[in-house]
């Protein structure tokens, strides 16, 4: 676990505070305003204005420096772009897609119902999805979960989204070429990602790297867009083969029904099912 100390304002602390809503939040802890727990993380936010980040990544969690600004004019429209889905849920796989879009794909795709996932829900998600599929050049790969807690024990989830994302470049740009412009959702700094990756036998290291990405391009959207529905269709196999509802993300549901996936099929299924370094199954097991 990495640990970092930041003082903040009050502004800055309501800001944390609605970005990780989602989260398992603690209030009654003696000094502090509120601690916020995450599946690899910790956030503890004192009455002084300290907050304390510990993580197992902590370019997850705190505003880096700005990395380099490289400005996309405004009229380019052919451009490829990336991003994932899955890495905040205990249940289910993690997904990355990158899209490569051309000038004449505009005319095929639902522009006006494109936008951040997490605005669109999930019917929408799948009605655009096959779609864009059918239309737009991309490259989408699936980590499951076996393999996933396979390649977590030597890699920490940014260096495996960086081998994803990076991947998913590397089949795009085998398949049908690379355009100028590539784009990738920023979950790392840029130094830090390509150190991720030292050992790769391929790598695309012409990459724009930029915060908030599927709000602003629409290539890095349909990425994202694809991915989500990857994600969604793993997760409706996994209620079919198991016949169980698996909750998504990682809260004080996750615990309930993973205890109950557990006396249902074993300690040892969890592997087929979950990422198992999250807190999650410490709680799940506890009484095991």
């Amino acid at each position: 676990m990495e640990t970092k100390v930041i003082k903040m304002n009050q502004n800055e602390i309501n800001n944390l505070r609605k970005k990780y809503q989602y989260c398992e939040i603690n209030t009654h802890i003696q000094h502090t305003q509120f601690q916020i727990k995450g599946s690899d993380f910790t956030i503890t936010v004192y009455n002084s204005g300290k907050v304390v980040f510990q993580a197992e990544d902590l370019s997850m969690h705190i505003k880096h420096d700005t990395p380099e600004k490289i400005d996309i004019p405004s009229d380019i429209r052919e451009m490829s772009g990336s991003d994932e889905v899955g890495t905040g849920d205990y249940f289910g796989p993690v997904t990355v897609c990158a899209v490569y879009l051309t000038e004449d794909d505009y005319d095929k795709i639902p522009l006006d119902k494109i936008q951040d996932t997490k605005q669109m829900n999930d019917d929408l998600v799948m009605e655009v999805a096959p779609i864009l599929i059918k239309q737009v050049k991309h490259s989408l790969l699936i980590l499951n979960n076996r393999k996933y807690n396979e390649v977590q024990k030597t890699n920490n989830l940014n260096a495996i989204k960086a081998k994803l994302h990076n991947q998913a470049f590397v089949h795009l740009r085998n398949k049908y070429g690379l355009p100028k412009i590539n784009i990738i959702d920023q979950f790392a700094p840029k130094d830090l990602y390509y150190r991720y990756l030292k050992g790769e036998k391929d790598i695309v290291d012409n990459l724009v790297f930029e915060t908030k990405a599927e709000n602003k391009f629409v290539a890095v959207a349909c990425g994202a867009i694809i991915a989500r529905y990857a994600f969604l269709q793993t997760y409706e196999k996994m209620n079919q083969k198991y016949d169980f509802e698996f909750p998504k993300g990682s809260g004080s549901l996750v615990d309930i029904k993973g205890k109950e996936f557990v006396e249902r099929y074993g300690k040892d299924e969890l592997i087929n099912v979950a990422k198992v370094h999250f807190k999650n199954t410490e709680k799940i097991l506890m009484h095991d």
